[in-house]
Order: C-alpha cells, then structure tokens, then sequence
C-alpha cells in the first residue's frame, strides 16, 4: 500500500490528478463519453520509471472485476500494454471519491474520467516527445509506452521522457481520445487481474490482513433487535488468558484478546453471564404480506399515463398476486475489519462498498474530524449490497479506541452475520390489466407494498443507521424510512414497465414502521418487480392465447429491446420448445435494468416431478446489450452470477423468523444452490460500440426468477407466484 506521500511525490512519476471536465469531441469515443452526462471525478495514474502504470481506482474492487475494465480503458488510452497495469484500492488518504460500488454504474461512473485522464497523459507525452526529438507532435504515436515516427521506432519512451520528475497536469490538458475503430485492447477478453493471487493463495482478502501487534476481538449481539440488556457480569471473562479489555457501552458488549481463540473462549463466557429482555414484536415470516399490507405506510403515485383512445368493449381483466420473502446477503465468508487508534489518527481496512461515505458516517459517530479517519478498502469474499461490512467497521472502529497503539481485528461469527445483516425487504405486488379483442393490453394497474431498500450510513444524518451507533449509551437516531426516486427507484425499481402500454398506473406504498434491518441487497426491488411483470406477461399471453414471447415483441416500441427478443428467439431454439404441461418447462424472462441500464433476456429449461413438486434447472440461454462492451469475459461472468445467485434466490432462499428473533442463522436454516444444482448457462453480448457502457451487475436476477416461474407453469400447468418456488409450494399450488 502507498502512502499519500510516496504515490504523489515518488521519484520518475507522472501523476494525472484530474478534475476532468466533458468531453465535446463527437466522433468515435467521444459519443460514448457525452451520452454520459457531465463528470468532473479526479483520477489519478501514475507512471513510474520502472515501466509500470499504477491506476488508483474510486470505485471498490466487490469480485465483479472493474479494477480490470477500467485498467483496460487506461491501457487503451495510454498506449500500454494492460500487463503494465497495477491497481491500488480506494483510499480515503488519496483516492478519488467516487461514493459507493453500487447500482451496477461503475464503469459508466469511472469509465470516462479514467479515458479522459489517460488520454491527457499519453498527449502531454507525446508533446514531450516532440520537444526532445525537434519534431511536430502529429507525426508521433505510441506503441505499449514506445514513441514512434511515423511508425518507426524514435528510441525514447515513456520512462525516459519522465527524467525523475513529476508532472502535474490540469484540468485544461485534455487528450484527445482513442476512436472507437482503433480499440485493440477495450472490447477483447481480458484475464481478471485480481484472480492470479486468490488462485494461488496470496492474502487477497481482508480475512487475511495481519498487522504487527494485532490483537482480536468479538463482539456479543444481542439475541434479536430491540433486546435490551438487563444483567451483566464481565469477571468470568475478563479474569481469561490473553483477555485484554471488556467492552461495555450500553447494550453493546466485547472483547478483545490477544489471540483469535482467546476473543471466542472470551466471547463464550460473557454470553453465560448476561441477561436480555426480547422485544416479541416481530410479524411471523410466514404471514408477513398481510403485514406489508396493513402496517403504516407511505403511498406515492410512481407511474401514470393516460389515453384518450375509445375503450374496446370487449375487453377481459386479468389480476394476480405476486409476493417476494425477505433475503439474506448470505456471505461466504462473515463480515470483518480491522483498525488502529493511534496518533489522535483512526485508520479502519473494511471491505464496505464505499470508502468515503463510511469515513463521514464513522467520523461522525465518534466526533471526529474527516481528517483523523482513514478508510481503506481490502477486498472480502462477500456480497453485492449492503450486508454486516459497515457495522463491522464501526464496531472495531469503537474497539481499537478503547487500545490505542494496536491494531484490532474482529471478525463477526456465521450467527451475527446472518441474524444482524440488513436484509432485502419482502414485498407484496398486486397486478391488474385489461386485455382487448385483439390481445393488447389495454390498462395496466400495479401496486406494490415494501419496506425500503436502502439504509445505508453514508453520512452524518445517516450514522444512526450503525448496529453501535443504535447500541451504545448515547445511542444515535435511527433516520427514518428513505425513499429512492426514479428512475432508479428502491422498492419501485424496474416497477414501471418498458412495455408500451396505452393507459398504467404504478402505486408504491412504502412501509414505514420496519420491524427487520433493511437494506440494498442486490438488485433492491427490480428482482421482485420483474419477477411479477414478467409471470403477468405470460399469464396474459396464455389469456390472449398468444406465444408469449410473440406478446411481448407486440408490446414493444424500443428497438434494442426488440433485438434482444429476436436474438433470444434465435440463439434458444424457442420455435422448437416442447409442448405444454410435459414435465419439461421453457419459459422467458426479459427486462432493461432499471429501464436505463443493460438489457437481458432470459430462457429457461427446467424440468419438474409432479409428484414431489422438485424443480432441476437444466440450460439457460441469455442475451444481453450493455453497449460498449470493455470486458466481453467480465460481462458474462457477470450475468452467469446473476442467473446463479437468482436461481437461489428463486428456488431455496427466504429468511425466516417468528415473533422474537431470526430462526435462519446457518446454511442449514438458510440453504442455497448448491455446484450440482448450477444450470449450464450460455450468454450471447450484442454490443454497441457507438453506444455508452451499461452496467450489466444486477440486469440478470429479475428476468431469471420470471424465466423459472413461467418455465414451471410451461411444464407443469402451475402457476406459482410466491417465492420461493419450493416443492411444497408447487405442491399446494392449483394446476
């Protein structure tokens, strides 16, 4: 890890420290990077003498790989190879703020500051060149860090040109950008830059951080939320081997020890001499939409427009009801962080999604300056959303406080992860629509009932949102219920339909008083809203007696959607699909993520024993449009994820809980698609090199949830609307 110092004062370094403004260049690149919109992100590559280019990046590395797309675009721009690319991880100390990793956006959110960034680098360069060898800058090119002379060899390059010295640019370098037509490195598969080390076992993850003097920690939980303790006792462990200090603030309790064993022997023994109260207030898993339903809540009109065209009178009103459950992150591996007091200076490693927003929220908790807090991201075997990363850093933030001078390190158990994670919200959808003579939709009317899906504590308002800042004496106040706008929207994300419908309506109805922690987990409301849209869709084609995805090419006016769909067709073999209702189900799921983003359209294969209602996932076929495309590998893994955590989602995964506490703490309680359950997937990318880059993280998970459900009821006559799709729901559902 570089210091602030070293990375802008080091020896032979050109350092780009850009506040980039708008690109207005109109060919190639340049229309890509204006559909994106105003950025003004600083970004920061260092070139240093020893021939490698190190890209500081804004956005965390979660396992989703855009250190290595963006290190493609840096090497595009630059005129290196790729293999001189180093990424350093985000960095509160010297890093650009570029916020959170979230929303699939960050290679739309860091692509072009990081184009733009490294074109001024390779510019400025290329000037320098021109001035050493008396020739016009127009007649020199680069060739991975080479100049050339009209394609010749000039004997200078770009490590020689930095003469030890550094380099500041402004704002007012701008570099012309690569064309699109010139791209030999953006848009080719690229091997993942962060997969040779955990292949092979160096200490990737931040589970693996060893700091001299490190001592280890464990924090005790309460056994539900809204326990209060009564009883405390903290001799029988604090009298243990290696036991250092027992934490004590309010309903917040730990240890710290001196060796991993020791914090858990320590742990073990406080949980023996301690007492709660339980609050007994939570609605039972199994009847929790009634709850949805009837709980205090704030209704917003979302969607709605209106035609004036004449009504068909032969028209047929079609209703149904679809309902998600509430879901757990799941980490492989449980929440942990690792901090040191020292010097008046707080310095936390976490594998968080955002670096600066967990400063602000940990500054703020503490009575800090922004300045005595440093954040540094390390990666975790974790999660997309928002699961225990946070409140792990603030309570070993709360910890190494209490020893100044010595790293801690506390590392949550299975239990903790599962019980106290926020969760995706349940929700309960209602859809309802007129069909006319023809097969159109003539209306379209849809509410929903959710908890929010987002909690996040990125700022000081937001702190209150921290497991200890709830738990400590001088507890925070926990904000109240927030409300993400469209067009990306929470609870309503993906609610409005990309179906060119004459008359819609779309109500959110936003839970207020949230019994559960709730937060962003993957894809937050897109996954339940496309799961419902997309089994209304086929329910209404089968009213309308049409092919369903014939209905849905019928319903729509955007060209790539209906390229998508033709491609899909294609690429699945869906004329040549078996007939209904025999064992073997086929069924298509479509969406445009947050109806700005990527699009992906879904079919599933899958086969159903009507007799224990057991669902075996067979073959996948997808299509996807996510414009430019930096990293075609990196976009398939990235839906083959998607398709894979959805499938579990979709078949197995549902949180349960009764009236006092979560019930699901363990894989047991809480399974998951297991390696032999994996589908074979096969993704098909249509790019659009003149288009912008779309994210492509969570474009998958609704339409593989509407693919499953359509493809049970293809092969078994079935309709299940409530997820999961378990053996005995299918059993219990009407044919």
């Amino acid at each position: 890890m570089v210091s602030r110092r070293e990375f802008l004062q080091s020896t032979g370094a050109l350092v780009v420290a850009i506040a980039l403004p708008a690109c207005n260049q109109k060919d190639g690149a340049g229309a890509v990077l204006d559909a994106v919109g105003q950025v003004s992100l600083g970004k920061r590559i260092r070139i240093d003498a020893a021939g490698t280019v190190q890209l500081v990046l804004g956005k965390v590395e979660l396992g989703q790989g855009i250190g290595t797309a963006l290190a493609q675009i840096a090497a595009e721009e630059l005129g290196v190879d790729i293999g001189r690319i180093t990424l350093a991880t985000v960095d509160t100390d010297y890093s650009p703020d570029e916020s959170y990793t979230f929303s699939s956006i960050s290679v739309q959110q860091s692509g072009p500051p990081v184009r733009r960034a490294a074109a001024t680098g390779r510019q400025f360069l290329l000037q320098r060149a021109a001035q050493k060898l008396d020739v016009p800058a127009t007649e020199l090119s680069v060739a991975d860090g080479d100049i050339l002379i009209r394609g010749e060899p000039a004997g200078v390059d770009y490590w020689q040109l930095l003469a030890g010295k550094d380099f500041a640019l402004t704002p007012a370098d701008t570099g012309t950008l690569v064309p699109v037509s010139d791209y030999r490195v953006v848009g080719k598969p690229v091997q993942r830059l962060d997969i040779p080390g955990k292949v092979f076992g160096d200490a990737s993850f931040l589970q693996d951080l060893r700091l001299p003097g490190m001592v280890h920690a464990r924090v005790l939980r309460p056994p539900a939320e809204r326990a209060q303790l009564t009883d405390f006792e903290a001799g029988p462990a604090a009298s243990l081997p290696g036991v250092l200090k027992v934490v004590h603030d309010g309903n917040f309790v730990a240890v710290i020890a001196e060796r991993e064993g020791q914090a858990q022997n320590a742990a073990a023994a406080l949980k023996e001499s301690i007492n709660w109260t339980l609050a007994n207030d939570l609605p039972d898993s199994e009847h929790v939409y009634h709850w949805l339903k009837t709980a205090a809540s704030r209704s917003e009109l979302v969607a709605s427009r209106k035609s004036n065209s004449v009504a068909d009178s032969e028209t047929k009103t079609v209703a149904a009801t679809y309902q998600r459950p509430y879901l757990a992150h799941a980490s492989i591996s449980p929440s942990a962080a690792v901090a040191l007091f020292q010097d008046d200076k707080l310095t936390i490693w976490s594998h968080a999604q955002g670096m600066y927003p967990l400063r602000t929220a940990i500054a703020h908790t503490f009575g800090l300056e922004l300045e005595q807090v440093r954040c540094i991201h390390q990666e975790a075997a974790g999660c997309y959303g928002h699961n225990g990363a946070d409140d792990a850093a603030c309570d070993v933030a709360a910890l190494a406080m209490q020893l100044p001078g010595r790293p801690v390190r506390l590392q949550w158990e299975r239990a903790d992860e599962f019980a106290w994670e926020p969760y995706g919200s349940a929700m309960h959808i209602e859809a309802r629509a007129e069909l006319d003579g023809a097969g159109q939709v003539r209306s379209w009317d849809y509410d929903l009932w959710s908890c929010p899906h987002t909690s996040r504590p990125r700022n000081g308002k937001n702190a209150g949102h921290l497991i200890y800042a709830q738990h400590r004496s001088a507890a925070l106040e926990i904000p109240p219920a927030a409300s993400i706008p469209q067009p990306n929207g929470g609870a309503d994300r993906n609610a409005v339909p990309l179906y060119a419908f004459e008359n819609v309506k779309v109500n959110k109805h936003l839970v207020t008083d949230v019994p559960l922690r709730v937060s962003a987990l993957r894809g937050l409301g897109a996954y339940a809203n496309i799961f419902a849209i997309e089994s209304f869709m086929d329910e209404l084609a089968l009213v309308a007696g049409q092919d369903p995805l014939a209905f849905r090419i019928g319903h729509l006016q955007d060209e790539r959607a209906l390229a998508v769909l033709n491609r899909l067709a294609e690429v699945s073999g869906w004329s040549d699909r078996p007939a209904p209702a025999s064992g073997e189900g086929w069924g298509i799921g479509f969406a445009r993520f947050k109806n700005l983003s990527s699009y992906v359209g879904i079919v599933f294969q899958l086969d159903v024993n009507q007799d224990n209602g057991a669902i075996s996932l067979r073959r996948v076929t997808a299509v996807c449009d996510a414009g430019l495309v930096i990293n075609p590998d990196g976009v398939r893994a990235q839906i083959e994820g998607g398709i894979v955590q959805s499938a579990s989602w979709t078949l197995k995964e549902q949180l349960k809980f009764n009236e006092s506490r979560i019930e699901s703490r363990d894989w047991a309680s809480y399974p998951i698609l297991r390696f032999d359950e994996v589908p074979d997937i096969q993704v098909f990318l249509m790019p659009q090199n003149n288009q912008p880059s779309l994210g492509v993280g969570e474009a998958a998970q609704g339409p593989t949830a509407a693919a499953i459900a359509n493809a049970v009821f293809h092969a078994s006559g079935r309709r299940l609307r409530r997820l999961p799709l378990s053996p005995e729901r299918f059993l219990n559902s009407e044919a």
